[in-house]
């Protein structure tokens, strides 16, 4: 059969017409064309060519088609495409490309063998008219998952494991013999031998007992082993981290800026036990000068050791709820590499005189020893910049002008960077306190006040200072960068917040950080503060690590790097190595080289654990938020809707919890989502449920596996009862 001719004309919505192109150029007797002949083939009006080439490059995006070297499209050679696998419990999934914002939809029937994270191959399916992008899986390329977290159940002959990982649609078939001492309740890690098919569920076998379901702390443990992390360290690392652990000598000062006289603190939160960035503060011909002090790790964890190779694995650092999983051993974060109140320490120090304008007027980076004066909580600080409290003023009165001074330089530092548009974000965290069993008693927000913004200004300024001078020099490094939001997203921001009373200019469809500040102002003190700003946080990309200095979007600068906390961060260390053979004078062309063929793969490993333990901290918060709330059902609270959706409306409550009042639950009367305008609309009361909008709800249902928190809306009946 022939190559059917039909005009682009004839196609009314955008995707009849992408489907057109796609069949056509695939037709076994079409003969490529360029552009121009492809819209005289199918009659394309001049008005009509632009919205032609968008489809075109759409194609050529999803590799649905190919161009050739004289321009020419054609249907692609080779239509195997590469990514993961992101399964859905009911047999569905979805798979992301890196690179790739939006990902592709796998139906169940060409899932084809693929199990949640295994990495694919795969093959587009024909656009079907007005749906996503289809694929089929044609090959597992390798398997993300070895281990899976659950819960054991015994039955006569064999067991089963019920994955914690919702994503997993089945459980684990355990054979007799292959319990390892696991009873009924017990949780436990299965690595799989088996990842199922049509007829069989996955099969595996039990190597570690995290503990029983009811234990104290299990349920934060078990989240941390889902996401393969080490617990504890290797024996070796414990070794070489008490062999390194020596007291400063005077071996060790030689060659060091001797600032041990130099007043400076710490300021850190109570409960903090590694202090890695000490700050002093001198005002001299008018100028002030801001020493920014950071722990020199890298004198005790050399280049591939033992210990280098563990935290490079670890890539970060990670912050439970009940625990703190560290990144260097507790002997080094904690002793030698804290800057502990009256003991000499090796530290890397940025030393900036800035001027009454907030610049940065000349610098010097420097291997120093010091010897912190005091070790202050942000708590005390704040009674000294902002209550004014007597005590702490007594108590701390050495110290007390150079707070001042630095409330003084902190304050020109933020006028600064919001006069440039650096984006600042202040909404609401929250502290989850636990009793002796790992149940949650309180939840209260974080503070942010007037001492962890002074910190936060001087680290924001030495990092800038050092990603800056490292970029002029032309070395090898690693920035910390943010990439402009995507058009399409902002337009939807843009959109949304207009219905709220509220604009930001756009130009060609970008965005400026100033036009996110001014609207982060503008919302400052409202009622829906805390939902819009989390809604311009969606909206833009995640920063990352990079060896390629691009600038960062929400600090609006174009140079910056993660310099201040080579404790918990992976790439801060990475970089005071790089910093420190550049004083040395020993950054030859090999040590280049060197760094060169390693950063890439530093940067894209620190990124990725950097957003596991983001991701594991998100689920131990809404593991503990919803055990909480169990504690409270029928109890009624006042709260903000934070997102509104087809099937119901999400409500956040002051202390940061948040639930969702499904639509089959607002009994009152039939509501339907106009997705124009975010609401929920009442049919016969013509009542509106809008983004930020008060509301009263009760706590209606937990489910504590699930981590979900259902609300029920309380009437106004129920209000006079």
């Amino acid at each position: 059969m022939g190559m059917q001719k039909e005009t682009l004309a004839e196609k009314k919505s955008y995707e009849e017409r992408k489907k057109l192109i796609y069949d056509l150029v695939r037709d076994d007797f079409y003969v490529p064309m360029k552009e121009k002949e492809l819209a005289v083939f199918l009659q394309v009006e001049p008005e009509d060519r632009p919205e032609m080439k968008q489809i075109l490059e759409e194609l050529l995006a999803e590799r649905g088609i190919e161009i050739t070297k004289r321009g020419k499209y054609k249907a692609p050679e080779d239509t195997v495409l590469e990514g993961t696998f992101v399964s859905n419990a009911k047999g569905f999934g979805f798979i992301e490309v890196e690179g790739r914002q939006e990902d592709y939809y796998v139906p169940k029937e060409y899932v084809n063998g693929a199990f949640h994270s295994d990495k694919v191959e795969f093959q587009l399916l024909p656009p079907a008219r007005g749906k996503r992008q289809e694929v089929k899986v044609v090959r597992i390329l390798e398997r993300g998952i070895k281990n899976v977290v659950g819960t054991f159940q015994q039955s006569k002959s064999y067991g089963f494991v019920v994955p914690d990982n919702q994503k997993l649609s089945s459980d684990i078939f355990i054979p007799a013999g292959e319990f390892h001492g696991a009873v009924d309740g017990h949780k436990v890690v299965v690595a799989l031998t088996f990842y199922g098919d049509e007829r069989r569920n996955p099969e595996g076998k039990v190597i570690e007992i995290i503990g029983h379901v009811n234990d104290p702390g299990v349920d934060i443990l078990s989240i941390a082993k889902a996401y393969d992390m080490n617990i504890e360290f290797p024996e070796r690392v414990l070794n070489q981290a008490v062999r390194v652990s020596k007291p400063v000598s005077e071996k060790d000062r030689e060659g060091r800026m001797d600032l041990r006289n130099v007043q400076m603190v710490t300021i850190d939160g109570e409960d903090a036990k590694d202090l890695d960035d000490a700050v002093s503060l001198t005002i001299e011909d008018g100028k002030y000068h801001l020493g920014v002090h950071i722990a020199d790790v890298t004198n005790y964890v050399q280049e591939n050791s033992a210990l280098d190779r563990e935290a490079k694995e670890r890539g970060t650092s990670v912050y439970l709820v009940d625990r703190v999983i560290p990144m260097l051993p507790h002997t080094l974060s904690n002793g030698i590499c804290s800057l502990n109140e009256g003991e000499d320490r090796l530290a890397l120090s940025c030393l900036m005189e800035i001027d009454r304008q907030g610049n940065v007027v000349d610098y010097r980076i420097a291997e120093t020893v010091i010897n912190v004066d005091r070790r202050m909580s942000y708590t005390n600080v704040r009674k000294i910049l902002t209550n004014r409290d007597e005590a702490a003023m007594q108590e701390y009165a050495p110290f007390v002008p150079m707070f001042e001074q630095m409330a003084e330089l902190s304050a020109i530092l933020r006028k600064k960077r919001q006069a440039r548009g650096s984006i600042d974000f202040d909404f609401e965290e929250c502290k989850i306190k636990l009793d002796q069993d790992g149940r949650p008693v309180e939840i209260l927000p974080y503070e942010r006040n007037v001492a962890t913004k002074l910190i936060e200004d001087f680290m924001l300024l030495a990092n800038e200072t050092v990603a800056q001078h490292f970029y002029w020099m032309e070395t090898p490094f690693v920035y910390r960068t943010h990439d402009k939001p995507d058009p399409e997203k902002v337009q939807k921001l843009a959109a949304f917040i207009n219905n709220l009373g509220y604009s930001i200019k756009l130009t060609q469809e970008e965005i400026h950080p100033k036009e996110m500040q001014k609207l982060l102002t503008r919302i400052e003190g409202t009622d829906e503060e805390n939902m819009l700003s989390r809604l311009i946080l969606r909206s833009m990309k995640r920063a990352q690590y990079a060896d390629v200095c691009t600038g960062h979007f929400g600090l609006a600068c174009q140079y910056y790097c993660h310099f201040t906390s080579p404790i918990r961060r992976y790439p801060d260390l990475q970089i005071h190595r790089i910093i420190k053979e550049s004083l040395r004078g020993r950054l030859t062309e090999e040590r280049i080289a060197h760094y060169r063929a390693i950063l890439p793969d530093v940067c894209k490993h620190s990124s990725d654990m950097e957003r596991r333990a983001d991701e594991a901290e998100r689920e131990t918060d809404k593991l503990k938020k919803a055990q909480y709330m169990s504690e409270r059902i029928g109890e009624a609270f006042d709260g903000v809707i934070s997102g509104v959706t087809a099937w119901g409306i999400y409500v956040e409550l002051p202390n940061t919890v948040e639930g969702l009042v499904r639509v089959s639950a607002m009994q009152d009367d039939f509501y339907y989502y106009n997705e124009a305008s975010y609401e929920m609309i009442g049919q016969s009361t013509g009542k509106e449920y809008k983004l930020g909008d008060k509301v009263r709800v009760y706590v209606r249902e937990v489910d504590t596996f699930l981590k979900t928190i259902d609300f029920g809306i309380v009437t106004e009946a129920e209000e006079t009862n």
